[in-house]
Formats: structure tokens, sequence, C-alpha cells
């Protein structure tokens, strides 16, 4: 293996043209400076540099060794520099619902790494559940979740209007028991779904299941069954309120964060800020 030092020092001599001078870049002696090119030459066994040339010249060995020895002191100061930079050396692991990673969230957590290069931003989507409970457990330093009531502990928590759907162009009349088209188990969707279809003494089986929203919107679209859902994240879509079920319930949307101070806690108002945006937008269409 290669002594970087030595092969600075190869490189410099033959670069300068003479030892004083690769000395002097050095800031070494010139019998140092000749040492160190001894030692490389003894290590690989082949002389580099012809002393005896004015100005120095290198030898067809060293002709060889030159090019590879720039590569590896330019890979090596590389990773130096790589590791002496202290960006994203500050982990911050963040959990939230997919509809909620949208252009104004993305937006805002851009921002805040722009500002703060030592962070790194770990984001997981998911379902609630399965967030809340890696929040709980210390796996995730900020979660978003949308719930049918905040803990105690929440930081911030909005009203989610939710309502029924089906499809512009192949809803109508359907038949009992309704094919819904919902998340996987856990899902909170689901839950209140089976919940709704009950209390309107009507059943319901399971024709689509997804655990990512836009594949659920488009079984919905495709006329695959019917869906609860998130009235914003409905537009653009061809889907259109499904009212025999009656008013759904409105969620839950809860923010949470460990910390309350330093970094974490202005990402936390930066993202807070976001869903408040997000939600007073909504009741004012």
């Amino acid at each position: 293996m290669f002594d970087p030092r030595l092969l600075r020092a190869f490189v410099t001599i033959f670069e300068a043209g003479s030892f004083t001078l690769a000395a002097e870049r050095l800031h070494m002696t010139q019998s140092t400076v000749s040492q160190q090119l001894a030692r490389l030459e003894e290590s690989v066994g082949k002389q580099l540099i012809d002393r005896n040339a004015r100005p120095l010249q290198l030898t067809s060995s060293g002709e060889y060794l030159i090019s590879y020895a720039r590569r590896i002191l330019a890979l090596q100061q590389e990773a130096e520099n790589i590791l002496g930079d202290p960006a994203g050396t500050i982990p911050i692991r963040i959990g939230l619902p997919e509809d909620i990673m949208n252009t104004d969230m993305a937006l805002a957590l851009s921002a805040f790494s722009k500002e703060n290069r030592t962070v790194r931003l770990d984001v997981t989507a998911g379902l609630s559940r399965d967030l809340m409970e890696r929040y709980r457990n210390g796996q995730l330093e900020i979660v978003i979740v949308k719930e049918t009531a905040a803990s105690s502990d929440h930081h911030a928590s909005f009203p989610e209007e939710m309502a029924w759907f089906e499809s512009i162009d192949h809803g109508g009349e359907w038949s009992d028991p309704l094919p819904l088209v919902t998340f996987p188990q856990g899902g909170l969707y689901r839950d209140e779904m089976f919940e709704a279809i009950e209390r309107n003494r009507q059943h319901g089986y399971i024709a689509f299941t997804s655990n990512s929203l836009a594949s659920v919107l488009v079984g919905v679209e495709t006329g695959l069954g019917l869906s609860l859902l998130p009235v914003a994240t409905t537009t653009g879509h061809r889907v259109r309120e499904y009212l025999p079920l009656g008013k759904a319930q409105a969620m839950t949307v809860s923010i949470y964060a460990w910390d309350k101070e330093g970094l974490v806690a202005n990402l936390l108002q930066q993202m807070t800020t976001v869903l408040q945006h997000r939600f007073e937008q909504s009741k004012a269409e």
C-alpha cells in the first residue's frame, strides 16, 4: 500500500523539477524530501527519478507511476474534504402520511435543509398507526398522523374533512354488499369505512386494497368501488362525493415531536405552518 506522504514527495519533486524547490513547496528540508523519494523507490523496487538529468526526469517506471500517484492523492484529498464537511451529519427522522408529503411540505423541508447543512432529513411515508408506533418507540423525532382524536402530548392538531367518493365515469347504483377501495389492515380509514357502513345497516367487502393513496384514488376513479377519503386529496381526480352513506366524521391531523428546542423545534414550527395553511385553504374552498 502506497504511503500518501511518499507519493506527494514524488509528485512534487517531478513537478518542481528539483529537490530544492520541492522541499520549499512541501515545507521540508531537502534531505527529508530525498529520503521520502528513496523510501518510495525502495517500496516499489524501481528507480523513479533520474537524479543525474537536469532538470530531473522520470524513469520509465516513474512515468507509469506518476499518473496513479496523482489520482491517489486527488482521491485522498476528496475523501478528506467529504469527511471534514459536517453536511448531513445530524439526522432528523420524520414520519408522515403520503398525502401530507405534498409540494408545500417538500418545499419547507428543502428550505430547512438549505439553511441547516449539518442536518440530514430521513423522511418515512406510511400508515398513521405504524408511524405513531415508531414515534412512541423513539424511532422518529417528528411525526404527523391522522387519528380520531389527538393525544395530550400533541404539538398541534387540525380537523380534516372526510367524505365518501365514487367514480364520476363509472359510478351509479351500488348493490349490497358495497365494494370498497381502501388501505390495508391497520389503515385508519378502513376501520371507519366498515363502522359507517354498519351504522347505515349495510354490508361491505374489500374489492381493492393498496397502501398507496395514489393507487386508491385510481381504484375509485376506475369504478372498482367506494372509498372514504380526505376531501383535500381528491382535487383533480375523476371522483365525486357519494351521498347515500351520509356525511363522514372529520379526522384529526396531529403533529408530535420529542424535542421542543433547537433545530428540531425550528423544523417542527415550519412543518406546523404548512399544515395550518393547508387546512385554512381547504376551509376557504
